[in-house]
């Protein structure tokens, strides 16, 4: 069996474990949607005030938080196996995936796929599709390629977070929170457009963590807004890349991590 048709029997094994809790699963998935609508009702009423940020308006605003959201809850519902790491380091547990025949990363990958995010998932899109129908942008080829690398580029990037938060397990054994400023607080900052932020900040989440990249881009030609960061407009329809590579990069650390590993002996 080929790596692509075990990770998807690992998912239906994962999905049937989930359904055996019905009313469970279904009072998680209301939490979790109940949840992001408070978080958009916050960011509603910030508007009602204000009525906009600088040149930008609520439905744009709401294009930002529903694409960021989206990207996110399918990135956490897939790196649940990285996310408990630590505790596979703690009891000695990991030893058990090097021995077996197959990638770590598939392993982990395929250790739960949460279902309960489909509550964040559902309100982004809902959320998205009333900023792309009150702002009138028609779902023309340039739409949905700039939306759905920004999809990819931005799960790719959340999901290279968790793996280097999971990566400095091999060496601190425990998981370092201060991980999620990088994952919540990525989604927090890219709810809003990144011009809205002072420069060094700018440059941290462009350069260094490519959230800009995977989110901002993309979105400032959809909205036909590029000028806004004085970027050309091609850069805009290949900045989603730049969350690829990053999720490259750390699956490099990963097996630098694995190289460096020594078992508990528990």
């Amino acid at each position: 069996m080929n790596a692509f048709l075990l990770y998807f029997r690992y998912i239906s094994v994962s999905f049937r474990s989930q359904m055996q809790y019905q009313v469970s699963f279904l009072l998680q998935l209301v939490g979790h949607l109940l949840g992001t609508v408070v978080e958009f009702f916050g960011i509603w009423a910030l508007f009602s005030r204000f009525n906009n940020i600088g040149t930008w308006t609520l439905a744009e605003v709401a294009l930002f938080y529903g694409t960021i959201n989206i990207s996110f809850a399918c990135a956490d519902a897939l790196c649940r196996g990285f996310d408990s790491f630590a505790t596979l380091i703690k009891s000695g547990n990991f030893d058990r995936l090097l021995l077996r025949p197959r990638t770590t990363v598939l392993q982990l990958l395929g250790t739960e796929f949460t279902l309960k995010r489909i509550g964040r998932f559902s309100q982004g899109i809902v959320v998205m599709g009333w900023s792309l129908s009150t702002l009138h942008i028609p779902f023309s080829f340039k739409t949905l390629w700039l939306l759905a690398t920004s999809f990819i580029g931005g799960i790719a990037l959340f999901v290279g977070i968790v793996i280097v938060q999971a990566t400095l397990t091999f060496w601190t054994i425990e998981s370092l929170e201060i991980m999620n400023i990088l994952t919540y607080g990525g989604v927090e900052t890219a709810q809003y457009p990144l011009s809205i932020y002072s420069k060094w900040f700018q440059r941290f989440f462009t350069f260094l963590i490519p959230l800009g990249c995977v989110s901002y881009f993309p979105l400032l030609a959809v909205l036909e807004k590029e000028d806004n960061f004085s970027v050309p407009l091609w850069f805009c329809y290949v900045s989603p890349m730049a969350g690829i590579l990053f999720l490259i990069v750390t699956l490099q650390l990963w097996k630098i991590g694995e190289r460096y590993y020594c078992s508990t002996g528990s």
